[in-house]
């Protein structure tokens, strides 16, 4: 057993998970109180009157294979944010625990935490290059269950040095889990720390079809990780999260046809990226372009709310963060196809 497990809520290692009704698709149904029929219009393959499978295996199949892990390593939820919900559940006890974040970051590490109501030890990365304050990491870890870590970093863009995250994981290997965060990773030249799983058994990798695969409305993100902790996260996870239709329209997407388009789209976007970020740092009212291994540019401008009104004058909304500490006069742009990329460079060079 992952000693990890030790961590982990003991009402939830002794919890006995909701008993959903009997998977069995060689069999008729007449066991989980569904219409037989199904609803007029409804053309889909499983039928909508029909509870779906609970971790759909052909979809943990297909994303075991995109992620090149073991199907045993996976579990599929409703983005990453079901699975970031799901750890803090699992691990923080209210009022008692506490979870690592490195701000700026993601939001919704802090949100998850405080909805069960586990505090929250801000790290703040380095200033300049928003590189890991490695010491101040390990120490506040000490005191924590769960380490957040977003590399690609949203919203500075940067990937987080590897070495780093590992000496993170193998200091903390008993003491906390490190979940890493790699939705944006298909924009930036490294491979997955899922691919460490044997060596640090503390280690969570997240992965998202929002991204790189154009399914951000589909919902669907991964959690990687050891056997047990996977096993764990099924004991709480509701009982049928991923919907039907959902599991068709990703398994058609992710077909070798789509997956190649989408490889293709993503050298489209980072010769955009290369390209705008060019633009960019030339202007006047740039004072910084900040590096990126994702698919946006943070830029710090003289004035952020006189380039926010431009890009909404060119019909274009960009993420404001300038309020965000560290982030004085900051917005968060995302690459948008070359005509609007254009329109909003055009918008910039006036002021």
């Amino acid at each position: 057993m992952n000693p990890v497990l030790a961590l982990a809520r003991p009402d939830i290692l002794e919890l006995q998970p909701y008993q959903h009704a009997q998977w069995d698709p060689s069999l008729e149904r007449m066991h989980a109180n569904e219409m037989p029929w199904r609803a007029q219009g409804d053309n889909t393959q499983a039928g909508l009157n029909r509870y779906p499978e609970p971790q759909p295996r052909a979809l943990v199949e297909r994303m075991a294979k995109l992620y090149g892990v073991p199907p045993a390593n996976c579990l599929v939820g409703r983005g990453s944010d079901e699975a970031i919900d799901l750890l803090v559940r699992a691990f923080c006890r209210a009022g008692q625990d506490s979870v690592v974040i490195t701000p700026p970051t993601f939001g919704f590490y802090k949100v998850a935490a405080r909805i069960q109501g586990a505090s929250v030890i801000e790290v703040p990365l380095l200033p300049g290059d928003f590189s890991l304050d490695l010491p101040a990491v390990l120490e506040a870890g000490r005191r924590a269950k769960i380490v957040f870590l977003c590399s690609p970093n949203n919203p500075t863009g940067n990937l987080l040095d590897e070495q780093a995250i590992l000496e993170v994981c193998r200091e903390l290997a008993t003491r906390a889990l490190v979940c890493v965060d790699e939705a944006y990773l298909e924009f930036a030249a490294r491979a997955s720390l899922a691919q460490r799983l044997a060596e640090f058994p503390n280690l969570v990798v997240l992965r998202t079809l929002s991204k790189a695969y154009a399914l951000a409305g589909a919902r669907l993100g991964t959690l990687i990780a050891s056997e047990d902790i996977v096993l764990l996260l099924k004991r709480i996870i509701p009982p049928y999260a991923i919907p039907a239709s959902t599991v068709e329209q990703v398994l058609a997407l992710t077909e070798a046809p789509q997956r190649a388009m989408a490889a293709a789209r993503i050298r489209t976007l980072l010769d955009e990226r290369a390209r705008a970020g060019e633009r960019l740092a030339a202007l006047r009212c740039v004072v910084r372009l900040h590096p990126s291994d994702a698919n946006f540019l943070l830029v710090q401008f003289q004035d952020a709310r006189a380039a926010l009104e431009a890009g909404k004058d060119a019909g274009l909304l960009v993420r404001d963060f300038s309020s965000t500490p560290g982030l004085p006069n900051c917005l968060r742009i995302s690459i948008g196809t070359p005509e609007q990329n254009e329109r909003l460079l055009a918008a910039l060079e006036r002021l």
